[in-house]
């Protein structure tokens, strides 16, 4: 009698295990930033890509005091405008994507990070803009008509906010 209740015990937690596996699998799991190691090819094609909206690549680092001070600005005027795509350039150690990860985790960063893993700046630092010396924190906006504007430097939220209203008009 008592292996026909364990039998029947086990049975039923079997079930109520596998019932909420089922019942779970459709979810998403819990909304985490996008985020992928890239080198600059892989940025380019990025920038290429045709979009409706602005496109805001904001290059920065951890270790970066400005560009981190920057980040909330940039984070709330995606939140409010949803017209802008916004995409973080991590210029960070390749090596260590984890501080990155941590970084964003801590932050709450909510729009798409990637880590530029490409070390010969040299190369491509004008191919991203002829006006930048490679100090960040940097901006590049592209507009739907593929037209672009550089910024580098750090900006306050109404700086920000100025310049992504005039290059929408």
């Amino acid at each position: 009698m008592q292996m026909i209740f364990n039998f029947k015990l086990h049975l039923y937690s079997f079930m109520l295990t596998s019932a909420i596996l089922w019942l779970n699998i459709d979810q998403k799991p819990a909304s985490k930033t996008e985020f992928a190691i890239i080198d600059f090819q892989e940025f380019e094609k990025m920038t290429m890509a045709s979009s409706e909206k602005l496109r805001v690549y904001n290059f920065w680092a951890t270790w970066c005091a400005p560009c981190v001070k920057e980040m909330p600005y940039f984070q709330q005027i995606q939140e409010e405008d949803q017209d802008i795509a916004l995409i973080f350039i991590s210029m960070d150690d390749g090596r260590k994507p984890e501080r990155v990860t941590t970084f964003m985790e801590r932050r709450k960063i909510t729009s798409p990070v990637y880590l530029l893993n490409d070390v010969d700046y040299n190369k491509w630092i004008d191919k991203v803009s002829t006006d930048w010396s490679g100090a960040i924190p940097a901006t590049l906006f592209i507009k739907a008509d593929g037209s672009r504007f550089f910024h580098e430097g750090e900006v306050s939220y109404e700086e920000l906010k100025a310049m992504i209203q005039k290059l929408k008009q």
